[in-house]
């Protein structure tokens, strides 16, 4: 099942290839002896391509026919250059059911219904993060998880809503600076250095982040839903829906890995080890497919309860 797989890999300097029906890596040790290395293909939930790695079209087509999504990327995980959506790449008797597709298109061309959505996920962000932020021992007051969702109330438009969550993850980048004494912390994507903990942590949530984006990916892939329906962000982007998921666990999963890896002068691999290894423990892609699943029904629900009340 997809939800229940547990490998990510990022790949650096090697080619990846088919071998005796398998997927392998294919490195150069130091002695110039080539080492084939298995990519478990009917567990692995995402693979990341970054420097200096090729693919072969075998080894692309064995990944599709185990849903595999593959990303090209840049040193380290990010930026993301490209995505492949290997809805194009399965074979022809692939299926996944149209249901969860069918269910997010007929709230998404509400307006009023995609407001409701976007509220629901916020709110989901929220308690999902008050939550596990006790889990994960951190200093953190449950007060701006509270706020937060208190705040969503009051918004009636998709607008409004973005700017509930820019006043929120303003002060959760505050506190989690002071938590980890990252001084005169401000959010830098793109960041090239890495020289000072500041430049580090901006480095460490770009990869972060990109992580984010492939469990998301996966699990809407998985689900048959459309990269291209978001519920609050997409003016500008075809694959937004990827960004509004992955913000449901960011804020537990990347951020305080990112500042904590950022302010020690922790290496690439040991923070995306991390991250990767929390996902696992905590389950990501299992919750977020079921939070997507159930949530048509729980707007139609309360949707029908404010119709009851209001009559």
């Amino acid at each position: 099942m997809i939800s229940k797989r547990a490998n990510v890999f990022y790949l650096e300097h090697v080619r990846v290839m088919q071998k005796d029906e398998r997927v392998v890596y294919l490195t150069e040790s130091k002695d110039g002896i080539d080492q084939f290395v298995s990519i478990p293909d009917k567990n692995t939930a995402f693979v990341l391509l970054g420097k200096g790695t090729s693919i072969t079209d075998a080894a692309a087509r064995k990944l599709a026919e185990s849903n595999v999504v593959v990303g090209f990327c840049g040193s380290g995980g990010s930026p993301l250059f490209a995505e492949i959506d290997l809805a194009f790449l399965l074979p022809q008797d692939e299926y996944r059911p149209p249901v969860h597709a069918q269910r997010w298109f007929t709230l998404w061309v509400d307006e009023a219904m995609r407001v409701e959505m976007g509220r629901m996920f916020l709110r989901h962000r929220a308690a999902l993060g008050e939550v596990m932020y006790q889990k994960l021992g951190m200093q953190v007051p449950n007060r701006i998880f509270d706020e937060f969702a208190s705040s969503l109330d009051r918004c009636t438009t998709t607008t409004e809503l973005l700017s509930a969550e820019a006043r929120f993850a303003k002060e959760l980048y505050r506190l989690l600076a002071l938590a980890f004494g990252v001084q005169d912390f401000a959010r830098e994507p793109g960041a090239k250095q890495k020289e000072t903990p500041r430049q580090r942590v901006n480095s460490f949530l770009d990869h972060g982040n990109y992580l984010a984006y492939g469990y998301a990916a996966v699990a809407l892939h998985g689900m048959g839903i459309p990269y291209f329906l978001p519920v609050l962000h997409g003016k500008t982007r075809r694959g937004a829906l990827v960004f509004d998921v992955a913000d449901l666990f960011k804020d537990w999963l990347v951020m305080p890995a990112a500042f904590r890896c950022g302010s020690g002068g922790v290496k690439d691999g040991v923070f995306r080890a991390q991250v990767i290894e929390l996902a696992l423990k905590h389950d990501v892609l299992d919750h977020v497919m079921t939070f997507i699943s159930e949530l048509p029904e729980k707007i139609k629900k309360k949707q029908g309860l404010a119709g009851e009340v209001s009559n």
